[in-house]
This record gives structure tokens, sequence and C-alpha cells, in this order.
């Protein structure tokens, strides 16, 4: 065997080609400590000596040999991931583990989970016919994983940012034209969600911004409409929830088109309270099931999709409601920072980006009055 030494560790290659480190941990008990790691380069196993004797000096113990990917994931699930995200995340992050990560991956010891491990279970996953965002969602969360086990000094690398998630190709977004706006909105005339769709496609409420939207939170005298929650269902119950960003909390001017469609949806909740009785699901919400219980998303967009067939329009997700309140401001000149705030976006590249190809004619309008003003 090859050694090559030092104080603090020893490194060297075994006679099988493989290379070994080995650290002194001190004495327990009597008996002396030490920790031996493995790897098929000096390089590798370079890197777990140097965590394992920084973690000495901290007061910090290594990943036992035999713990699991499985079981480190179970861990970081209870230990970390409850405590620093929303419920609905930490609930998508559970499913994407248990379905996915723990299946594929969670036997290989993780002191011995390689970027190789990983490349093959993304392959893997996309040869099933998982989707290539399903897949990345799925290779984020292992990263973000491992992440936290090299911050406690469990790996001496997070393996998952050796290996490219796979590309997701582009969707452009592509809204209801003007008239078909306008289409749209004779068509919801006298439907029982027709204040939903209104105030979805005049104002750019997120799904969940709408769902989750209380009486409360109008001012239908002064015309406005302030975003304080969410609605999400966790662990199979509705709860509301705080908007994910502080921008996400904001309040808005309403359309008159809007505070009509509010007003009319408040009488008629009245009339729906009365005839449900006793049967009536008493909440605050604005937009809830003729018993008074919050509306399923699942159940919103079949019903929204279900309209546009009847009517001839294209089909699309209820989220593109949002995109095509967008697309109608920024054919109106409003700017993008304003659009922002509107939407509630965190940063303004977000908007550039998500509707840079609806932008032109306010950018061509911009040029038409830099010619007014340079060329008298």
């Amino acid at each position: 065997m090859a050694k090559r030494g030092n104080n603090e560790g020893t490194i060297y290659k075994r006679a099988d080609g493989r290379w070994a480190a080995v650290v002194h941990l001190g004495y327990q008990d009597g008996k002396r400590k030490r920790k031996t790691f493995y790897g098929k380069t000096r390089r590798e196993v370079q890197e777990q000596l140097t965590v394992g004797l920084r973690n000495q000096q901290q007061g910090l113990g290594t990943a036992p040999d035999r713990l699991t990917v499985g079981q480190f994931l179970e861990t970081w699930l209870t230990d970390n991931v409850k405590t620093t995200v929303r419920p609905r995340t930490a609930e998508s992050y559970g499913e994407l583990v248990r379905l996915h990560l723990a299946p594929g991956l969670g036997r290989t010891p993780l002191t011995k989970l390689a970027p190789q491990d990983v490349q093959k279970l993304i392959n893997r996953k996309l040869a099933t016919g998982l989707s290539p965002r399903r897949v990345q969602y799925i290779h984020a969360v292992l990263r973000r994983a491992l992440g936290q086990a090299e911050k406690w000094g469990m790996v001496p690398r997070n393996v998952a940012k050796l290996v490219d998630a796979p590309r997701v190709k582009h969707v452009e977004v592509s809204p209801f034209t003007p008239e078909q706006s306008r289409l749209f909105i004779e068509a919801v005339r006298g439907d029982r969600l027709e204040a939903l769709y209104i105030v979805a496609i005049s104002t750019g409420l997120r799904q969940g911004e709408l769902l989750g939207l209380a009486w409360t939170d109008l001012d239908l005298d002064g015309g406005q409409l302030s975003v304080h929650s969410t609605l999400q269902r966790i662990d199979g119950e509705y709860q509301l929830v705080e908007p994910k960003t502080a921008k996400s909390r904001r309040t808005l001017a309403l359309p008159r088109i809007a505070i009509e469609a509010l007003e009319a949806r408040k009488i008629n909740q009245v009339a729906e309270r009365l005839l449900a009785d006793q049967k009536w699901d008493e909440s605050t919400l604005v937009f809830t099931s003729g018993s008074g219980k919050p509306l399923s998303r699942h159940n919103v967009t079949r019903d929204f999709q279900a309209l546009l067939a009847r009517v001839g329009l294209p089909r699309q997700r209820f989220h593109d409601l949002r995109h095509t309140a967008a697309s109608l401001l920024l054919a109106q000149n409003v700017q993008p920072r304003d659009l922002m705030e509107i939407l509630g976006h965190s940063q303004i590249s977000l908007t550039m980006n998500t509707y840079s190809h609806v932008m032109p004619s306010a950018l061509q309008d911009a040029a038409n009055r830099m010619d007014s003003i340079l060329a008298g």
C-alpha cells in the first residue's frame, strides 16, 4: 500500500486500486476512535478527510457509514424543511422524496452517493415519461437536501451540483387578444363564477389569491382590493396562508367592471346562504361553492376550460387569465415597473422575461414619443 500521511490523517492507496483516508478522532472509553473514508481517487478521499478534520475541530460529527440517503432525507424533511418553508412547499418536497428520491437513491449510503448516481436517476425518470420540468424539480429538491448535508458537515460536497438538470423548453405565453377577451366577458355573463373570471382577467390575481379572497379584503366603495393571503390545500384540508413574498401582499385599484361583478356576487352569496340554510359552511370567502365551502382549484379550472370549449375560445390554463390581464395592461402602455407591482412579482426581471413578447407595441410607442421630442 502506498501511504501519504501527515499528523492529522493518513491517505493511502489500497491494493485494489482504490484510495482511503483515516482520521483519528481521539479516545472513547479508553479506546482510540478513527474514521476511514474511501474513494476512487486521491482527491475524493482528500475532500472527505478535510471535512472530517474540520468537523472534529468544530465539534461536529460526520455521517455514519451506514446512514442512507433515504434516512437522511427523512431527517432533513423533519428537522429542516418543515421549519423553513411554507406548508405547501414542505408537502411538495415530501411527495418528491417519497415517490422519486427515496425509491431511486434511498438505499445508497449518503457518504457514497456519487454524481453518476444522480445522473442515472435523472435519466431513468426521463425515460419513464416524466416531464423535464418535473424531473427538474426532483433534482432541485435533492440539490437543496444535499446542500444542507454539506452545511451540517455530513458530506464533503454536494454531488447534485455536479449534475445538470434537464433543460425545459420555454413555452411562450399565449394570452387572449383584446377581441377574445371581450368575447370571454360576454360568455361568462350569468355564470355562477362570473365574478371570479372577471376579477381574474381584470386584475391579474393568481388563482390561489382569488380563491383566498375574503370580503374584508375588499373596499367596494373605495374601489380597492387587498391581497393578504392565498388558499392552499395542505394535507387534504384548505388553509389560508401568507403570500409567498412580501411583494405579493399588495393593494390594487379595481376597474369598474370588477366592482360591479363583486357587488352582484355579494347579493348572490346571500341567496345561496339562505338556500343552503343549515348546510351552509360559514366563512368570509368571496368565492365559495353553493354550500359555502372553499372552491377547488381543479374544479375551477375544469369549469373554466369547459366554458372556453362551449364558446369556441382556445383552450387555456386558468393561470393564463393572469397573463391576459398583463398583456392588456401593457397594450395600454402601463409601464413594466407598475405592472410588476400589480402582479406582485418579486423582481422586475421576472416581469420583463415573462412578457417581453407582448411589449413591442409599448416599446414602439416609446420610440415614437422620442421622435416627437427630438424631431420637434
